[in-house]
């Protein structure tokens, strides 16, 4: 090697701030050119630390990507960070540009070791696949395969849309990489349960249905028609609206009263209830609004648990009725004070219409018979909606009180499927009841095969035993609720649809930084991050990792099959001013019209 030049520029490192470097490039004396190109040679040290064709080290390039989709900072935070902590000035775009890269580098990375995480999978006595997606108003499907006992996500892609094949080729991509694994847990979504079987096909890998989406579906084809009917009743009826009207009118009436009408609704409540009577005066007005906001706080009777587990319109079908015998109670007595009287007498005109048979009581009791159902099978299956808190990756303690859950868990189906069976009526006017027993029974035979197997056997190569998969995917839906979160948090908006949309499939991937396991096989420990970077362009310095991999990624992109109906790159093309200008420029043409040219 001979010396072709010396190039002056500059350098920015976490390690050594902002500087200017004189650096000496060698070149082949011999002018060898094997790839057209003519062998040069850059100081290594410099290689070690700076990227190709830039100015940034690696370790900038680690930090932003950290900051950005681990712990889910704005830009102008980072910059901040860099600012004060570094010295290191940068501008919006550039932190952009850095956290795009730091993931194509940690997805490579993730490539590379590939072998190392299959070996420590296969040390564990195999590993479950966890599969879902998710997305915001049918964009920015993010489908992710998660393994449930390490806690590592596998492979994470943008797909058009849920659908098998799209899902099928990442799955045996995924095994492909890491192996069998020794089950599969889906939810029961149509497209992904197509996509486990192809995939499973005669092979023994139990395929495992959620306990949680299989509860979800029974209580939402079982709740949802009377919920939704009592819901549009409610508002056809405007009871909530009235009752806020009330409420508000009585507030307004008290005024700067209304703190010394708050104490009297005090004292009559801690006073032993000797007759069915308000307070006069202000304290009774106060205590009217007081009954209308206790109404309209029927969402307290929930366990914040949603739909179907949470019946909130049934809660204030409840309160009403309750509120409605009290008002009553309250009525029987005379009162001297006119407008207690007359507020009380509003208030009950208001919820007394959910006593009649007509509309209210039918759908009403529809809705309680069938919540009995399904708290039956929710009290079969011995499912928690919201798990105790606790470190979310802790094993757990007991395997055999969990292999002995479950199989209760089995026999209480079986109870209850058979009492099912003995209490459904054959004809009769118990159509209600008829139609809800079967329901629920045409679940439990359609899901029967996928609901258990979660007792895996270990091989005596890794210790043997048996360990347990979870019932749920529970914890793949906190990985995608823990993204979710951190763009919130980063824009600052509730609706995701542009920001998943333009998220990163890799940014899932970025998340495994997190558990220490995986970072000692990748990188050792995140300091040492940077430098694991450094290595994928040691063998090619002529443009950084991210430029040689544009290829590959426009490729692979372009082989989804496209269902939906409008991608982002239709949308760039069909908002072109350009195609504006031609349909214009054609609708005002003289050219004939079709027909008249036919003719």
């Amino acid at each position: 090697m001979k010396v072709e030049k010396t190039v002056r520029h500059r350098g920015m490192t976490l390690a050594h701030g902002c500087f200017h470097v004189c650096e000496v490039v060698h070149v082949c004396a011999r002018d060898c050119r094997p790839d057209g190109r003519r062998v040069r040679r850059r100081q290594a040290g410099l290689a070690d630390i700076l990227m190709p064709r830039s100015s940034v080290g690696y370790d900038v390039m680690t930090f932003v990507g950290l900051e950005r989709f681990v712990h889910h900072r704005q830009r102008e935070e980072i910059r901040a960070a860099l600012r004060e902590r570094y010295d290191i000035v940068l501008s919006s775009g550039e932190v952009s540009t850095l956290g795009r890269r730091f993931l194509v580098y940690l997805e490579a990375l993730h490539v590379r070791h590939a072998a190392d995480l299959r070996a420590a999978l296969t040390a564990d006595g195999g590993w479950p696949l966890h599969v879902d997606a998710t997305g915001e108003d049918g964009r920015g499907t993010l489908l992710c395969v998660y393994t449930g006992w390490r806690r590592w996500v596998l492979g994470a892609w943008k797909i058009p849309t849920e659908r098998a094949d799209a899902i099928l080729p990442r799955l045996r991509a995924v095994e492909a990489r890491f192996g069998a694994p020794c089950a599969l847990m889906r939810d029961l979504g149509k497209a992904v349960i197509e996509a486990a079987r192809d995939f499973v096909g005669t092979r023994r890998i139990p395929v495992l249905g959620c306990h949680l989406h299989f509860l979800k579906d029974v209580g939402k084809d079982l709740l949802a028609g009377a919920h939704d009917e009592l819901r549009a009743l409610f508002r056809r009826f405007e009871v909530t609206g009235k009752l806020r009207a009330l409420a508000r009118d009585l507030g307004r009436g008290l005024g700067a009263d209304l703190g010394s009408a708050r104490e009297g609704v005090t004292r009559w409540m801690s006073a032993p209830a000797q007759r069915h009577e308000l307070p006069p005066g202000q304290a009774g007005l106060a205590t009217v609004r007081a009954l209308a906001q206790w109404v309209l706080d029927f969402a307290r009777d929930g366990h914040d648990e949603g739909f179907p587990f949470d019946l909130p319109w049934l809660d204030l079908y409840r309160r009403c009725r309750r509120a409605c015998r009290a008002a009553e109670a309250f009525l029987w007595a005379p009162y001297d004070d006119r407008k207690v009287h007359q507020a009380l007498e509003r208030f009950q005109r208001i919820v007394a219409g959910v006593r009649s048979e007509i509309p209210f009581q039918r759908p009403a009791a529809t809705l309680e018979a069938r919540a009995e159902l399904f708290v039956a099978l929710r009290v079969a299956l011995r499912l928690r909606v919201k798990p105790p808190s606790g470190p979310p990756s802790a094993p757990p303690a007991d395997p055999a009180a969990e292999a002995t859950l479950l199989r209760d868990v089995k026999a209480s189906l079986k109870a209850l499927e058979t009492s099912l069976r003995r209490r459904r009526p054959e004809r009769g006017p118990a159509q209600n009841t008829r139609e809800a027993i079967d329901l629920v029974l045409d679940h439990l035979q359609r899901h029967r095969r996928s609901l258990f197997g979660h007792i895996i056997a270990r091989p005596e190569s890794a210790g043997g035993g048996v360990r347990l998969v979870e019932r749920t995917n529970t914890i793949l839906e906190g990985l995608f609720h823990t993204i979710k979160h951190g763009e919130r948090r980063r824009s600052g908006r509730k609706i995701l649809t542009q920001d998943l949309e333009q998220l990163p499939p890799a940014a899932a991937l970025a998340l495994n930084l997190t558990r220490p396991d995986y970072v000692a096989i990748v990188c050792g420990s995140l300091n040492e991050l940077p430098r694991a970077f450094a290595s994928l362009d040691a063998n090619d310095r002529t443009t950084a990792l991210p430029a040689r991999a544009r290829a590959s990624v426009a490729e692979a992109s372009e082989a989804d099959v496209v269902s939906r109906s409008m991608t982002a790159a239709d949308r760039e093309i069909i908002r072109d001013e350009a195609l504006d200008a031609r349909v214009l420029q054609a609708a005002r043409s003289r050219a004939p019209r079709w027909s008249q040219a036919r003719r």
